[in-house]
């Protein structure tokens, strides 16, 4: 299917110059974020629309750098597990699905492949009887991600983190039995600046 960068020079509208120039970061300054902003990120996912008003999610949020990196490891021992059972056919594929490399493979030089050594980590998750969970979630974490962009922040959606409820660590999240972690996103001030991925463009069909 035929792709384009879409590059157009928007002046008119700072949402949608927001929209186009944000990006997923994986390389992060060694710079913490200040709470009051931090509380203006979740503030704007706390709008997102959600089915019958339910703004069933919730939000865990990590800072700590010594937590953060506990998680990751935590984590990558899981995938190595995971790797173990997938065999040498499966193994390529493993490897995408569980560090969501969704755009590519892409190897930033640092020690962590989960959270990409971000200084803060929202976990956010929702009642496990939700059907809508995902839907209303995925908007919400879109929020989250254009208000941090706007505020000079920069964003990853990280779809593995999910998986620190595998590990040991868990319960320091103090997360209730009746939720589940729908997607973890991690934020902070971005010390790289990613091309923008071809979009594809033929995929709209108006009904007139």
């Amino acid at each position: 299917m035929e792709t384009e960068v879409i590059n157009e020079t928007l002046t008119e509208s700072e949402t949608l110059k927001t929209i186009y120039e944000r990006r997923a970061v994986r390389k992060y300054k060694d710079r913490p974020v200040d709470k009051k902003i931090i509380e203006k990120i979740l503030d704007a996912g706390r709008m997102a629309p959600s089915a019958l008003n339910a703004q069933s999610w919730k939000f865990y949020i990590v800072t700590n750098k010594e937590i953060i990196h506990s998680f990751s490891k935590a984590i990558t021992k899981i995938a190595a597990k995971e790797f173990i059972k997938a065999g040498r056919k499966k193994i390529i594929k493993s490897i995408i699905n569980l560090f969501h490399f969704s755009h590519g493979l892409h190897f930033p030089k640092t020690t962590d492949h989960v959270f990409y050594e971000a200084p803060v980590v929202i976990f956010i998750t929702a009642p496990k009887d939700n059907e809508w969970a995902a839907i209303d979630i995925g908007m919400c974490a879109q929020n989250m991600m254009l208000a941090s962009k706007s505020l000079g922040l920069d964003s990853c959606p990280v779809g593995f983190g999910k998986y620190i409820k595998h590990t040991k660590l868990y319960p320091q999240l103090q997360i209730p039995s009746s939720e589940e972690i729908i997607l973890s996103i991690i934020f902070g001030y971005g010390d790289e600046n990613p091309e923008v991925h071809k979009r594809i463009k033929k995929n709209a069909t108006f009904i007139e």
